[in-house]
């Protein structure tokens, strides 16, 4: 009977453990199995690619522990992979604490930038977390509402037009792929209920804004990010986002610069003509 009772508790774990691995590649790799059925191959494809990766902290990749880049040299190596091509390079132009107009004063001023987004096959923008956090920490976290908002969320909007015609300046064809924000504080401040609604809206505001612009596309992560790779309730009751650093609890760890690498080449597959055609 002891045996038997044994077995059953092994075989209880085994089938626990697996479904739990597969939750999490799953999670991980979400979108594999759709870009085998939307993948979007040219006739001619070219055998290298050059891109621009520009914006705040997320592209500088703060919070990555190898302190490589974040998801940038990810992004290289899957697309070398997914798309077969012999070379993939790209210029990091990002600088963390940049706000948008922040990022649009850089391009003004950089040649290098200037001359990097010219000849960029694609460019990669993270941009808007650090207009956000300006007004969250004007208001010490305290009466957050959507009324704070209106104003700053019009002001994002203009910089973030004037942002990406700016880029077209430099470069009028590339396709650019812009990552939405997330909510850092979902789990560690819960309390604060608005605050996700805050984030969807500023997220909306920014697919709004590339709606006038060529070949712009949002690429959302929130939805990835922002509760945490939730394979138990540990994480909601300890308040801990195992998606984020452990330095800061804010910016990704490597794990979330995986799955911020994933989204951009799922869109970035379903768009393949754009930059991939020789």
């Amino acid at each position: 009977m002891n045996i038997i009772k044994k077995n059953a508790v092994s075989l209880t774990v085994f089938f626990i453990s697996l479904a739990l691995s597969i939750f999490i590649f799953l999670k991980v790799f979400p979108a594999e199995k759709d870009l085998m059925v939307t993948l979007d191959i040219p006739d001619k494809q070219t055998d290298s690619l050059f891109f621009v990766a520009i914006g705040d902290s997320l592209t500088e990749g703060v919070g990555d522990s190898t302190e490589s880049g974040g998801f940038v040299p990810l992004l290289e190596d899957m697309l070398a992979e997914e798309a077969k091509l012999n070379v993939v390079e790209s210029a990091n132009h990002g600088k963390s604490g940049d706000r948008s107009d922040q990022v649009f004063s850089r391009i003004k001023k950089s040649k290098d930038i200037q001359e990097d987004l010219a000849k960029a096959d694609f460019i990669t923008l993270t941009v808007g977390g650090n207009d956000l956090m300006k007004i969250i920490k004007s208001d010490l976290f305290s009466d957050i509402n959507f009324e704070t908002f209106k104003k700053p969320k019009e002001n994002y909007q203009k910089n973030l037009e004037k942002l990406l015609a700016l880029i077209r300046e430099y470069n009028k064809t590339a396709p650019i792929y812009q990552l939405g924000v997330y909510n850092p504080f979902y789990l560690s401040f819960n309390q604060i209920t608005e605050m996700q609604e805050i984030v969807d809206l500023w997220n909306l505001t920014a697919e709004e804004s590339i709606k006038s612009f060529d070949d712009v596309f949002f690429v959302p992560i929130n939805d990835n990010i922002y509760s945490g790779m939730n394979t138990t309730n540990e994480n909601s009751e300890n308040g801990v986002n195992n998606l984020l650093s452990d330095a800061d609890n804010f910016h990704p760890n490597n794990l979330g610069y995986q799955i911020i690498a994933n989204e951009f080449k799922s869109k970035l597959m379903t768009t393949t003509k754009l930059w991939l055609e020789e």
